[in-house]
């Protein structure tokens, strides 16, 4: 568990919530791993307080799950828990893109381009965690645009689920989700073409689900 370090002593819960769910996320805190808020909180240089709040947040979250005075452990990885969360993941994504598309700017746009030349150059390097970085940002573009909170709160909570499942399978020789569908977004975005947009995307999610019915 390397990848947990301390953390500034500012927003507490927030940071122990990101660092312990990115170490889930990132398998360095393997699936089925029993988690002690005593011990993280020691590698993490905060009280037990805030770690175990986020655990609570982690168990809501379906990352974690505990038995009240007998432990708390990290989930398995369940392909129907993934096709949920994705198709869930792809509806709000689908949303925020038709809301966003008449809001765009040039700026925008180039701020996509620059995240998917990213995610393709961390593909071809074989960097799982920098590609689904680029991902994340070049979607992100869209959901801020949109406005829409709530979209963005459901977006951010079921993510981590599917990025479990989709780090395993690159781990095990998969490939990362295709750069051309982003392409395809990106120039339907480009060219304010809504159904367009909306189309690449719905394809894009319905992968990820598919890559859910694979583990099964």
């Amino acid at each position: 568990m390397e990848a947990i370090r301390p953390v500034p002593r500012t927003l507490l819960r927030d940071r122990a919530y990101e660092a312990i769910r990115d170490a889930i996320v990132a398998g360095d805190i393997a699936p089925g791993a029993v988690v002690k808020d005593a011990e993280l909180a020691e590698r993490l240089g905060l009280s037990r307080a805030p770690v175990r709040d986020a655990f609570s947040r982690l168990v809501d979250e379906g990352l974690l799950e505990s038995k009240p005075q007998s432990y708390t452990r990290v989930t398995p990885v369940v392909a129907a828990d993934v096709r949920d969360a994705a198709a869930v993941v792809g509806a709000m994504h689908e949303l925020v893109t038709r809301a966003a598309l008449p809001r765009l700017l040039a700026g925008h746009i180039d701020a996509m381009r620059e995240s998917n030349a990213r995610f393709a150059a961390a593909v071809r390097d074989g960097d799982v965690s920098a590609a689904l970085r680029a991902d994340d940002e070049l979607h992100d573009v869209l959901v801020r645009v949109s406005g829409n909170r709530a979209a963005a709160a459901t977006v951010a909570r079921y993510t981590p689920l599917i990025r479990r499942l989709e780090r395993r399978r690159f781990g095990e020789g998969g490939n990362c989700r295709s750069a051309g569908l982003h392409d395809e977004l990106i120039d339907a975005c480009a060219v304010g073409d809504v159904d367009e947009a909306v189309r690449v995307t719905a394809e894009i999610w319905r992968g990820l689900e598919d890559l859910a019915d694979l583990d099964t």
